[in-house]
C-alpha cells in the first residue's frame, strides 16, 4: 500500500510538472519564437496607440465607419462576455431588435437587399469581420458621409477582402478595423 502511495504521488507530480509547467512554456516559447504577433492577440497600433485587434471585433457607430455585425457579448463587443445571445428565432425580443435593425438599414440604404450579418450576431460576439456584401451595402452611406467617391471606397473594400482560406475553408470577409483605420487616412473631396 505504501509503495502505491508513493508511485501516485510521484506520478502525479512528473505529470503535473511535464502538462502543467514544461509543456505550457514550451508552446508559448515556440508561438513567441514563430508566431509573435499571432500570439500577441494581432494587435493593431495607429500613431503609437493601441486602436485594437484584428482578431476582435469593436463598436463602430458614426456614418462614416463601416459598423461590423451587432453584437451579444454583454453590452457589446465585451470579450469577457463573448457569447450568442442564446435567443431562440421567435423570441419577441430577438424578433424586435431584428426588426428595429433592418427598419435603420432601410432607411440608410433604401431598396438595397439587407445582408443576413448585418442584423444577425455571431456565436462570440465579436466578429471582427463582415461578409463583402454587407460591406457593399454600407458603400453608399460612408461615401456620402466622408465625401468621397463610392469607387474609392469600393477599391478599400476589395483591398481589405479576403477569401476563403486554403482556397476553399470559410467564407470571403472583410475586416472592419482594418478598413476604418485606412478611411481614416482618405481626405474628403471636399
Amino acid at each position: 500500500m505504501k509503495k502505491n502511495l508513493i508511485i501516485a504521488v510521484w506520478f502525479t507530480l512528473v505529470t503535473t510538472m511535464i502538462f502543467g509547467l514544461i509543456y505550457p512554456l514550451g508552446v508559448t516559447g515556440l508561438a513567441q519564437l514563430f508566431f509573435r504577433e499571432r500570439a500577441n492577440g494581432q494587435l493593431v497600433e495607429k500613431d503609437g496607440k493601441l486602436v485594437g485587434s484584428r482578431i476582435i471585433g469593436q463598436a463602430f457607430t458614426g456614418p462614416g465607419y463601416f459598423h461590423p455585425r451587432p453584437s451579444a457579448a454583454g453590452t457589446g463587443y465585451d470579450p469577457t462576455a463573448s457569447g450568442g445571445s442564446n435567443l431562440a428565432p421567435t423570441n419577441k425580443a430577438l424578433l424586435e431588435r431584428v426588426k428595429g435593425d433592418v427598419q435603420k438599414l432601410q432607411s440608410e440604404n433604401p431598396g438595397a437587399s439587407i445582408p443576413v450579418d448585418l442584423v444577425t450576431t455571431s456565436g462570440s460576439g465579436l466578429d471582427p469581420d463582415i461578409s463583402p456584401a454587407a460591406a457593399e451595402f454600407q458603400i453608399p452611406r460612408v461615401a456620402r458621409a466622408r465625401g468621397i467617391h463610392e469607387d474609392e471606397v469600393r477599391g478599400l473594400v476589395k483591398k481589405y477582402t479576403k477569401d476563403r482560406d486554403l482556397g476553399f475553408l470559410g467564407e470571403p470577409r472583410v475586416n472592419v478595423l482594418e478598413l476604418n483605420l485606412d478611411l481614416d487616412q482618405h481626405p474628403p473631396l471636399h
